[in-house]
């Protein structure tokens, strides 16, 4: 089969996928879609890769940077979430994937989830601890508003402490209070009333809103700033229901900026009022005091008697004791008496003196016996070796050659000569004679 390609237009892979891609950002430049991410992936650069995936395809996905700066929560992998984006294709590998520009966890809202997480991990790290927080002031004299300047709060605080003639200095340090830029203005503005000091109390104030708008006191910034703060700080952020970070760090939390207020100041009457109910439970208290001491007194009362009795009745006692310790002394000393007397008779039978002179007299008379009996067999001794020497002298032959006789030796084997015929004439002869020897030469043999 042959094709006809003479009309047709060839175009190049780039160019294909050039129009592909031109196709798909059209159709799909906003979309739409949920799945569950895998294989993801944070780079050094900042941006976010990762896959969307369902039980029956994938599709590749990128944060970038700036759009990763607006997430409220951190992905994790295996959650399921709803991601808005457009679809463009990776024209070096013919790849098309989705780039998101917003993601929320799937069942609830990011803001929520970042709530969540914030708070989780500021608690661990002892933020909230009840510990760490700061008594407030009882009558504080300088307060320090860190507010909207044209919200209902600030109104809301103004109008408590006017109705209540409350004499305070108030200094106000405007700040906006939702939007972008609104957490780091608030920690700024803490940071900046610490600095100057002189002031007894904060007040962190909002009135009421949408998560969204109350969102700037969720954020780590703000809750950073109130726990570093060195002045007492009550966070008044929205209704009676609503809960931001700041109010779990702050030193006291106020359901309301009105409450804030009336927390701060009491009227004249308050504090009257708790004086009169303090000096009641003081009078009361002493009442209870003193009618238990009466009692105790009482019934010491009774149980005292005439000291002149007792004391009498110690030195009765005194003096029965002080005989029972002579009496005991005196037993005592005589039982100790009687036990050195035997010891010393003891000591006198087994006196180390009289034995030793036992032994010394012992020592003398065996020396004697050992004298005699050694005396005895160096003579006996004595008399079996001039024995011996008188038998070793008559047999010995020096004794025969002093009677005349001699020993002749053949030179030079010196071999003993008992026959004349062991030596022939011109052979030369040894004597051994009683004193001295002689060399001969054999002139003759006879026999």
């Amino acid at each position: 089969m042959t094709l006809n390609r003479s009309n047709a237009q060839i175009l190049s892979v780039s160019a294909l996928t050039r129009l592909i891609k031109q196709q798909i950002e059209s159709r799909f430049a906003d979309v739409w879609v949920e799945g569950e991410i895998s294989n993801l992936k944070i780079p050094s650069s900042g941006h976010l890769y990762l896959t969307l995936k369902d039980e029956n395809a994938q599709l590749r996905a990128v944060i970038f940077r700036a759009s990763g700066r607006s997430i409220k929560f951190v992905p994790r992998e295996g959650q399921q979430v709803l991601c808005r984006g457009r679809v463009t294709v990776y024209e070096p590998r013919g790849e098309y994937q989705i780039v998101i520009d917003y993601i929320e966890p799937r069942g609830v809202g990011a803001l929520q989830a970042a709530f969540e997480q914030l708070k989780e991990r500021l608690q661990k790290e002892g933020l909230f601890d009840s510990s760490r927080k700061k008594p407030l002031p009882v009558f504080p004299q300088r307060i320090g508003l860190v507010t909207s300047p044209t919200g209902a709060a600030i109104r809301d605080i103004l109008k408590v402490l006017g109705r209540r003639r409350a004499r305070l200095g108030i200094l106000i340090h405007p700040v906006p209070v939702q939007g972008e830029g609104a957490a780091a203005a608030i920690a700024s503005a803490m940071d900046e009333l610490n600095e100057r000091g002189r002031l007894d109390l904060l007040i962190v104030s909002r009135g009421g809103g949408s998560l969204e708008d109350l969102w700037a006191f969720n954020e780590e910034a703000v809750a950073r700033a109130i726990f570093r703060s060195k002045i007492p700080v009550i966070s008044a952020v929205g209704h009676e229901g609503d809960y931001t970070i700041a109010d779990f760090v702050a030193d006291l939390r106020a359901p309301t900026p009105t409450a804030a207020a009336e927390m701060v100041v009491r009227t004249r009457k308050e504090c009257q009022d708790q004086l009169e109910f303090q000096r009641a439970r003081l009078d009361q208290s002493m009442r209870h005091g003193l009618e238990m001491a009466r009692s105790r007194l009482r019934v010491y009362q009774r149980s005292l008697r005439d000291p002149r009795k007792a004391i009498e009745a110690h030195l009765l006692r005194l003096d029965e004791l002080d005989g029972r310790i002579r009496q005991g002394l005196f037993n005592a000393m005589r039982h100790q008496a009687q036990r050195l007397t035997h010891v010393r008779e003891s000591l006198r039978h087994r006196s180390p003196v009289e034995r030793l002179r036992r032994l010394a007299s012992r020592a003398q008379e065996l020396t004697k016996q050992f004298e005699l009996q050694t005396g005895f067999y160096l003579r006996q001794k004595r008399n079996r070796l001039e024995s011996l020497l008188t038998t070793m002298d008559s047999l010995s032959p020096l004794a025969i050659l002093n009677r005349g006789y001699s020993i002749t030796r053949k030179l030079p084997e010196m071999t003993l000569i008992k026959e004349a015929r062991l030596a022939g004439p011109g052979e030369q002869v040894h004597v051994r004679l009683h004193r001295g020897s002689l060399i001969c030469r054999v002139e003759e043999t006879e026999g």
